[in-house]
């Protein structure tokens, strides 16, 4: 009885949530912001795709998304995942359109629905289902009706569903925006004069469906009446709607970028991200998106590229694991808090705006009823600057902001971060006194994925066929074999010369076996797909099979008629060195053809125990040899950590824990020596090139299993190596928070959460520098490091400078230690003034347990 009584406690609790949405909504805008219910609002929104995540996962990232001050969560629509074969269709697990719209609405946020159904979001084929490629006349994204007919078809679907769930904002649920295309504008000239009428059908159908809420279009500059136009990229502060009576909306702020396989991490600075935002509002601005607030993971083949990498964290506030990424997350709250207090002022009246001198700008939003706020820019990135305003004196360093949310008193200034730090690592836990890098030693079975023809279904053809036609993405894989005769007076069978097989593909990759054995690999990269190699070869007299592997690592995503790419080995593919040096071309012979691997025809991603009898003891595992399938038990680590598997020491291939798909893993891709810098000034207009890390590394080793895939015990592993690699090198992790730093200058506004009407009052309480265990069981356990004075260094690496408060540690200690969190004044009258006329800093070290 009482497990009942507490499910309908929960179910009461569940609708007065859902209450706050029973009542419809009128949205509508005008040239200054999206209007509710008549009044107009400053939206702050981020992006989360359901189907990076799982079920289990969204609650806590929503309400981590509104804790860091969020009214909004964007995502995509994702027609492929949706409808994986045409009229069947799939809105289940991370997959549950619906049930995410509803956890967001039960947070009390509003929903961006980008219906698309293009998506791009560097996700396979764009978004677009495969078999759309196969209807008969069609061509993507133009005045074309097949395509428009299932366009149409899928939008009006997804919004009937939304209108029966009663989910938009008109019939009283969270959906208070759609989009339907998607950056088309960036492409639409390679598609001539059919683009146009194309974006006018488009909105034309989009508003006959009757959604009750605007509608968008991003990069699409002559988005018609009454699509609202809308700005993507690292900065749109300049950018302008194309009518004066839309309001000026920003609807991907890249917080990062995503990660290739065989590049470096791309990193962009919370500084440079706090800078953009606030030039946005302080320019006009009323709605900002940040892409990604969450990023993810790419399961099973949803990557696109190709070459983009399983992991999307894209350097996003809240990393791939849902852990917040500090101080990303908090600095960019406390700047939600600031624009915040200057809404009413900001949503009465367009801005005024002033040269303060070289590169340096006020703007200011007054109204009749006295209501003021004024933002202060330094756009300059060499030099800090003291400007005069409002007859106060105001020093802004290089590229930030000031916020005046009275015209008078600063409350937050991007470049000086008042939050709290956090260093992560990926610990290898014990389980039962075994630590989990020893965890796969010895209970891993195997089983040889056969070289060449193996299934019942391949075929013949005449020629090299392209890849994705095909195999309509069935699967990554597919072989290309043949016989050819060799003469036994070959005179290079007898005096050694060598033999050449000349293999060309469209991409992405291919594994050339010669009688059964690896003879030599090609891959592509990020920046050409296309492969081509010259493998020394031994061939015998008589009869010789080649067979020829091609492989995919995600569809193209983007780009004017990327649909057409295509892959796979297109040739020629010839064998050069033979008798006089001639050269004999392969490529119009008869080929067999098979598509997939005979692994997947057999279940053996499963796990399951149908397919048992394939697998082998470990008394005979094979290492560093190429396709060969692995399966292995394990358990869970203790606790409630985001758990990762690390495969180092593995080369290329797929895994599945318990039947699902954790992705394409690759550690044998390693990143280029160069191009990481030392540290990366903020400072100046970022690119995804400017601050990267890990250079000289494994793109990617660490892949996330969601807890709620596994049980306690008695977990299933499959992999299938593609290139070769060792299994009992695998190791579970686990992400965990190593360090919580601060460091806080008394020259920093107090708190926005401090800041109030009584401006003295504020003043005179000054910065604090805040502390919080990030996992509500945890307490800080110990300071490791405090200086007041002149520290110097970063989180893990402070130091003492000259100047420092031989009090500072003691303080700390007293004010923090067993608590979950602490504030402590950063001032003279806390911990003494050990140099006088200096300004002073605290910098803190803590561990939480």
């Amino acid at each position: 009885m009482r497990g009942a009584g507490m499910l309908n406690v929960l179910a009461v609790l569940a609708l007065c949530v859902l209450a706050t949405w029973t009542s419809a909504a009128n949205v509508t805008y005008d040239g200054r912001a999206l209007v509710i219910d008549g009044k107009r609002k400053v939206l702050i929104s981020g992006s989360i795709h359901y189907p990076r995540s799982t079920p289990e996962m969204w609650p806590d990232l929503i309400q981590k998304s509104k804790d860091g001050g969020l009214d909004v969560i964007e995502t995509y629509v994702f027609w492929d995942q949706h409808e994986p074969n045409r009229g069947q269709y799939d809105f289940g697990g991370r997959k549950d359109l619906v049930k995410f719209v509803k956890t967001v609405a039960e947070a009390g946020l509003y929903v961006h629905l980008r219906i698309g159904p293009y998506v791009c979001a560097e996700w396979n084929y764009g978004g677009f289902p495969v078999w759309l490629h196969f209807i008969p006349g069609i061509k993507f994204r133009t005045d074309n009706e097949p395509f428009k007919g299932e366009m149409k078809r899928f939008t009006a679907m997804i919004v009937d569903m939304m209108k029966k769930e009663k989910l938009y904002a008109s019939q009283g649920g969270p959906i208070i925006l759609s989009q339907i295309e998607n950056e088309y504008g960036n492409i639409d000239q390679a598609y001539g004069s059919a683009a146009k009428s194309y974006i006018n059908w488009a909105a034309t159908m989009a508003i006959s469906l009757d959604t009750g809420v605007p509608w968008v279009m991003c990069q699409q500059a002559d988005a018609p009446d009454p699509i609202i136009n809308t700005c993507n990229g690292f900065y749109c502060d300049q950018f302008t709607p194309n009518s004066n009576k839309k309001p000026k909306m920003w609807t991907e702020n890249w917080t990062g970028w995503f990660l290739l396989f065989g590049g470096s991490l791309p990193s962009r600075p919370v500084e440079d991200i706090a800078f953009s935002v606030a030039r946005f509002f302080q320019r006009g601005g009323t709605f900002q998106n940040y892409y990604m607030y969450y990023g993810g993971t790419n399961f099973g083949r949803t990557t696109g590229g190709p070459f983009i990498a399983t992991s999307y964290d894209y350097d996003a506030p809240i990393d791939e694991y849902g852990l917040l990424r500090q101080p990303k997350w908090g600095h960019l709250r406390d700047l939600h808090k600031a624009i915040k207090l200057c809404e009413d002022a900001m949503v009465a009246t367009d801005p005024t705006i002033t040269s303060l001198g070289s590169n340096l700008e006020a703007s200011v939003y007054k109204t009749g009823s006295g209501s003021c706020a004024a933002f202060l820019a330094n756009v300059g990135t060499n030099s800090d600057a003291t400007v005069n305003f409002n007859g106060n004196t105001y020093h802004l360093p290089a590229w930030s902001v000031s916020i005046l949310p009275d015209c008078k008193n600063v409350v937050l200034n991007t470049a000086k971060i008042n939050s709290v730090a956090t260093i992560p690592r990926f610990a290898h836990p014990l389980n039962d006194g075994v630590d989990s890098s020893e965890a796969f030693q010895s209970d891993w079975s195997w089983t040889n994925e056969p070289v060449g023809i193996s299934k019942r279904d391949s075929f013949t053809k005449v020629g090299l066929l392209e890849q994705i036609n095909t195999t309509a993405d069935k699967s990554d894989y597919l072989w290309y074999s043949l016989s050819t005769e060799v003469h036994a007076d070959e005179p290079f069978l007898q005096d050694g010369s060598q033999t050449l097989l000349h293999v060309e593909s469209l991409g992405h990759g291919l594994h050339a076996f010669v009688n059964g054995k690896l003879a030599g690999s090609g891959m592509g990269n990020g920046g050409n797909a296309k492969v081509a190699v010259e493998i020394p070869i031994t061939l015998v007299p008589e009869k010789n099979t080649i067979a020829l592997l091609s492989l995919t690592v995600g569809l193209q995503n983007y780009g004017a008629f990327f649909d057409i790419v295509g892959a796979g080995i297109t040739g020629p593919v010839k064998i050069k060195g033979l008798k006089n040096g001639t050269t004999v071309d392969l490529s119009s012979l008869q080929w067999t053809y098979q598509i997939g691997l005979k692994g997947e025809e057999l279940g053996l991603p499963s796990g399951s125990s149908e397919s048992s009898s394939q697998w082998k003891p470990f008394s005979t595992l094979p290492k560093q040899q190429p396709l060969v399938w692995y399966k292995t038990k394990f358990d869970a680590p203790a606790g409630s950590n985001p758990i990762a598997l690390d495969f180092t020491g593995m080369g290329k291939g797929e895994a599945w824990v318990n039947g699902q798909s954790i992705g394409r893993f690759w550690p044998s891709y390693i990143s280029p020596s160069s191009g990481c810098p030392d540290s990366c000034n903020y400072r100046g207009s970022y690119n995804s090139n400017k601050c990267r890390l890990n250079c000289g590394q494994a793109s990617q080793k660490l892949y996330h299993v969601p807890r709620s895939w596994l049980q306690a015990s008695g977990n299933t592993l499959v992999l299938f190596e593609e290139i070769g690699g060792d299994p009992t090198t695998i190791s579970l992790a686990t992400r965990q928070i190593r360090s919580l730093c601060s460091h806080v200058s008394e020259s920093y506004p107090a708190p926005v959460d401090m800041w109030g009407s009584d401006a003295k009052a504020r003043r005179k309480l000054g910065p604090i520098l805040s502390l919080e265990c990030p996992s509500p069981n945890q307490v800080i356990s110990s300071i490791e490091f405090a200086s007041f004075g002149t520290p110097r260094g970063t989180c893990g690496n402070f130091s003492h400078g000259q100047c420092s408060s031989r009090r500072a540690l003691s303080v700390v200690k007293k004010a923090c230690v067993g608590l979950k969190s602490c504030a402590i004044g950063v001032s003279a009258e806390t911990f003494g003034n050990p140099c006088k006329g200096v300004t002073k800093s605290l910098a803190v070290e803590a561990s939480c347990r």
